[in-house]
């Protein structure tokens, strides 16, 4: 693809355009200026501020923590960052849940006050009403199916002897495959114009990519999906843990601790800074202050 089309303001109709020819989306989490600018300059299509900042960047212990506020905040560094790339955002915790007035009210915030394209929000037939009121409003919306973080039910987790408590990977059974596809399809006729799939298997999310006219971005569920969309903790090897479900691109995290164990090493030795980092008076006029100082001990 040519650098003049990846600079093109990626649109839903452009986003669309790419699913019917083939061609993947790709969408990362951004949660500040910096990161933002990274993504817009590597040619990302979604720029996507998810709840996930509570625990990549604010060190929340769960998304459930994350307020409207938090969202906003970040949201604003991040629209400054984007150019081409579609701005899109999570909506938080209880930012939905409660009424689908509030939905839409919450969505209509992030849009005007954050300057988002779209929201995402996650769940299933309980949220179908709210996303359906969303688009009515004028708000594009994304769907999130397979693995909810929000949503920690009972059995949305499992124990593993080696890995401890992890995500359950969902679709593994007929019952629960055609669940997922339904709801796609539900999801779809709502007004969603695209659709997250977290966690679910590939065969089922291959069906879903297949059947469904609008996007099916994924995240661990294989590369059939029409897109796929990481945390930018994670490709970079910021993370303190590997995840299975993709190899960092880069081990980040071990070259900054180095960076900063040698920084901190050489301000202890006076190594730093050097003289060339430094700038000093010139003779003469260094010279007149210390007789000025001199003058006032008299």
């Amino acid at each position: 693809m040519s650098d003049k089309l990846k600079k093109e303001k990626i649109t839903i109709a452009r986003l669309q355009h790419k699913k019917r020819s083939g061609m993947k989306i790709s969408m990362l989490t951004a949660y500040d200026y910096p990161t933002a600018r990274l993504s817009e300059e590597a040619g990302v299509d979604i720029v996507f501020v998810g709840d996930s900042l509570g625990t990549n960047v604010l060190g929340y212990h769960s998304p459930h923590q994350v307020t409207m506020n938090d969202m906003l905040h970040h949201i604003r560094a991040v629209r400054r960052g984007v150019q081409s790339s579609f701005l899109l955002a999570d909506m938080p915790f209880l930012s939905y849940q409660s009424s689908t007035e509030k939905a839409v009210q919450n969505a209509g915030i992030l849009l005007q006050e954050g300057g988002v394209e779209g929201v995402k929000l996650e769940g299933g037939m309980p949220v179908l009403e709210r996303v359906e009121a969303i688009a009515k409003a004028g708000i594009p919306v994304m769907g999130h199916l397979g693995y909810n973080p929000q949503y920690q039910v009972p059995d949305a987790n499992v124990f593993n002897e080696e890995r401890g408590t992890i995500p359950k990977i969902q679709g593994k059974g007929p019952k629960g495959a055609v669940t997922l596809l339904e709801i796609g399809k539900r999801l779809q006729d709502a007004g969603a114009f695209a659709v997250v799939i977290e966690l679910v298997t590939v065969e089922v999310a291959s069906l879903m990519a297949e059947n469904l006219s609008i996007p099916v971005i994924g995240i661990g569920s294989g590369a059939k999906c029409d897109g796929q969309v990481l945390v930018f903790n994670d490709v970079i090897g910021l993370s303190e843990f590997e995840l299975s479900l993709l190899t960092p691109y880069t081990r980040t995290r071990e070259k900054w601790l180095e960076a900063i164990k040698c920084y901190r090493e050489s301000v202890e030795s006076e190594q730093f800074p050097a003289a060339k980092h430094c700038t000093n008076m010139a003779p003469d006029k260094f010279a007149v202050f210390q007789s000025i100082l001199k003058n006032r001990k008299k």
